[in-house]
């Protein structure tokens, strides 16, 4: 599989980072594989990638038992499994992280996601997965809800690097940049040196394809079913025009001027859902510099395969990407509705998978005490 492709995407300025984790992928070398051949510089993670890892094989065995035989509860054991993997694989990409100055080698863990519509708890479970993990290339992700947005700020203004989560319009997005130059600059008045803090706004992109396209096709008009699979890609190609906008104020130039690193837009979810499209779409479509694209690593192969990249595919092209929605708009979508249903549905699903992450480890618990 030639990685010449992945090479060249790097060279785009595209960030490449790994949406998934797991001890098994720490133990057997993969992830240090994927480093070394596939130019993966940063891991994301999320309660449903936590999910899947422990629902599967034996690498959790040992030290599940190790904290039954200690009384550990199912949050604690969850804590400390979840938090060793962060930290390992931080450990792993500390070379990336020396050698980018900090922007790349970065490995994301999320708060509890029940507490999205929590600010104050939120704060205080960041600062402690912060404190818990204790590695300066790690990322806390917490999600763009409105409650979020107040939790952003204030985990920032603590000196602690936050990967900005669940963002699907571009209305939340420029809020969540607001949050962030807020956040900065209380940073900088309690003391804090605005060169050690990063950050990274995860702007979903697959998922707003699922949902306009169902409803497009229950439209079911020539009108609307010309617009499947358009809407995703203009809605990251606005995100990017509100980043260039926003990045370009004398708000921003005064943080950078202090020491302050932008922002990165990330692309999440890239992973293609609707096999008639190209496994490669979200990626290919989305190359542009000083970004980050984080893909399942089915995503990432496929890459590696058949991508077509074609150069700087976002900058420059908002107002083409505006005209998809105001289609989107005249043949009865409601814009606003898709956004909120995606983030309500995406807080929903993670919830979801913490439920599953504490039922399985706490059959794993119960089943090591005998």
């Amino acid at each position: 599989m030639s990685n010449d492709k992945l090479a060249a995407l790097s060279e785009a300025g595209v960030s490449i980072w790994l949406d998934d984790l797991s001890r098994e992928r720490l133990n057997t070398g993969n992830l240090a594989g994927l480093i070394r051949d596939k130019h993966v510089v940063g891991v994301t993670t999320n309660p449903t990638i936590f999910a899947n890892a422990m629902s599967k094989g034996d690498a959790y065995d040992e030290r599940t038992r190790e904290l039954a035989a200690q009384g550990a509860d199912v949050e604690a054991t969850i804590r400390d499994l979840t938090t060793t993997d962060v930290r390992n694989a931080a450990d792993l990409f500390r070379d990336v992280y020396t050698a980018t100055n900090g922007v790349d080698g970065r490995v994301s863990i999320e708060v509890d996601p029940r507490l999205a519509k929590d600010s104050d708890k939120t704060v205080v479970e960041a600062q402690d997965l912060w404190k818990t993990v204790d590695r300066p290339n790690v990322l806390i992700k917490i999600p763009a809800t409105e409650e979020g947005l107040p939790a952003i700020t204030k985990t920032l203004a603590e000196g602690i690097s936050v990967n900005v989560t669940l963002i699907f319009s571009v209305e939340r997005y420029k809020k969540v940049i607001e949050a962030f130059f807020a956040g900065l600059e209380q940073a900088k008045a309690n003391g804090h040196d605005l060169r050690g803090i990063h950050s990274v706004a995860s702007f979903f992109v697959s998922r707003v394809d699922t949902e306009i396209d169902k409803r497009l096709d229950a439209i079911g008009t020539d009108e609307a079913k010309a617009l499947r699979g358009k809407a995703a890609v203009a809605n990251a190609r606005l995100a990017y025009a509100a980043y260039e906008e926003l990045f370009s104020s004398d708000r921003w130039k005064t943080l950078a001027a202090d020491g302050a690193h932008a922002q990165r837009p990330l692309w999440a979810s890239t992973g293609v859902k609707n096999p008639d499209y190209s496994p490669t779409l979200y990626v290919d479509d989305l190359v542009v510099k000083d970004t980050v694209n984080t893909m399942p690593e089915k995503t990432l192969d496929a890459v590696a395969e058949h991508s077509e990249l074609k150069g700087d595919q976002v900058t420059g092209r908002a107002a083409e990407a505006q005209e998809v929605f105001d289609k989107l708009e005249a043949v009865g979508i409601d814009i606003r509705d898709v956004f909120l249903t995606l983030e309500n549905e995406g807080v929903e699903k993670f919830e979801k998978s913490w439920t599953e992450l504490l039922d399985t480890v706490n059959g794993q618990l119960e089943q090591a005490k005998g």
